[in-house]
């Protein structure tokens, strides 16, 4: 699930375009099409002061709590018509408004934690664990951060278990995230803006993340012309306009700062893209379907979708035998084609 950091809360399911989807479908034309999608979140934005309850800033900093990640919208363009709440358009400063209220928050939450955790080793002495004196010294080592160098939390490096200590936080500033300048159809037509190279600069030295331009108004107009007129219609007016469309690369921006991946199940009753994490293992990728296909796992039988679109055939890639079954360490690859099987499962109860 993914913020996007604006007016007015509204919820979105977009999907991921993908040609080797579409590849498969054309291929087994099958009676039930699941594509990847992602959720979204429109939520009332942030202005200064929003950490100490300014503006909406508690609905907002509430809202943005469980989600995964963050798309950052910064408006790079004059209107007379769109008041803009600091009174002139400057995307720098709004960056700075929006990264030092998050860390505020975050700084405010972990300051709790870090007296909680202190307190717990004080009254534990001599006998204080391991794990809970990993876990001190890994939140002292975040209010650092957050305090002393000003920085986001994904900014500190962190070992893995750090960060498994860190993901039970929740932590604001710990969120991927994705910056999204929104620039006028002008601007977006011909690819220039006195502001993008210095938000360039500022994500640079800030994170280093993704920054996507696009044009609002422009991705407006083209969902209403292919409501109101067709998408062909809609198509010639980007190839007479020379622009494309940034929304594809929006939404994959948002499914690649989520280190999502996904894995396909195909055949004449349904082709689906089933979402995971990257680096997830057989077992969970098959819990994704049904928690009885991770409980009772016993093997993937797996095709690389490449080698599938080489050979044109299940019965090809079995016969160039890469049609291959993977054990419980096996590591889902982006586009495995799977066919999980799994056990009963015996759950010790007498009759």
């Amino acid at each position: 699930m993914l913020v996007v950091v604006g007016v007015g809360p509204q919820e979105a399911r977009v999907t991921v375009k993908d040609q080797r989807f579409d590849w498969l479908v054309d291929l087994y034309s099958p009676a039930s099409r699941v594509p990847a999608f992602l959720e979204v979140w429109d939520i009332a934005g942030l202005v200064k002061g929003a950490s100490e309850g300014h503006g909406l800033g508690n609905n907002f900093l509430s809202n943005i709590q469980a989600v995964d990640g963050l798309y950052h919208v910064c408006r790079a363009f004059p209107d007379d018509d769109v008041i803009h709440v600091e009174g002139s358009v400057d995307p720098v400063r709004d960056l700075d408004i929006i990264a030092s209220e998050l860390r505020l928050k975050d700084l405010e939450r972990i300051d709790k934690i870090e007296a909680d955790l202190a307190a717990r080793v004080t009254r534990a002495g001599g006998k204080a664990t391991k794990e809970l004196l990993f876990e001190y010294e890994t939140v002292k080592k975040c209010t650092a951060l957050l305090r002393d160098a000003k920085k986001p939390v994904r900014a500190g490096t962190w070992s893995s278990s750090e960060i498994e200590v860190l993901n039970g936080f929740y932590f604001l500033t710990a969120k991927p995230a994705v910056f999204l300048v929104n620039l006028s159809e002008k601007d977006y037509a011909r690819k220039k803006n006195k502001w993008l190279p210095k938000i360039k600069a500022w994500i640079d030295e800030h994170t280093g993340e993704p920054l996507i331009p696009i044009s609002v108004s422009l991705e407006s107009k083209l969902q209403d012309m292919a409501s109101n007129e067709s998408a062909e219609a809609a198509a010639a007016y980007l190839e007479t306009n020379s622009m494309t469309s940034a929304l594809d690369k929006v939404i994959l921006g948002g499914y690649r700062a989520l280190q999502l991946i996904y894995f396909f199940t195909s055949g004449a009753d349904e082709v689906k893209s089933w979402t995971i994490r990257k680096g997830l293992l057989a077992p969970q990728a098959a819990g994704t379907i049904h928690t009885d296909f991770e409980r009772g796992f016993i093997c993937a039988e797996v095709m690389a979708f490449d080698d599938l679109k080489e050979l044109k055939t299940e019965a090809a890639v079995k016969a160039a035998g890469k049609f291959k079954q993977q054990g419980k360490n096996y590591v889902v690859a982006d586009g495995d084609i799977i066919l999980f099987k799994f056990g009963t499962i015996n759950t010790g109860k007498k009759k």
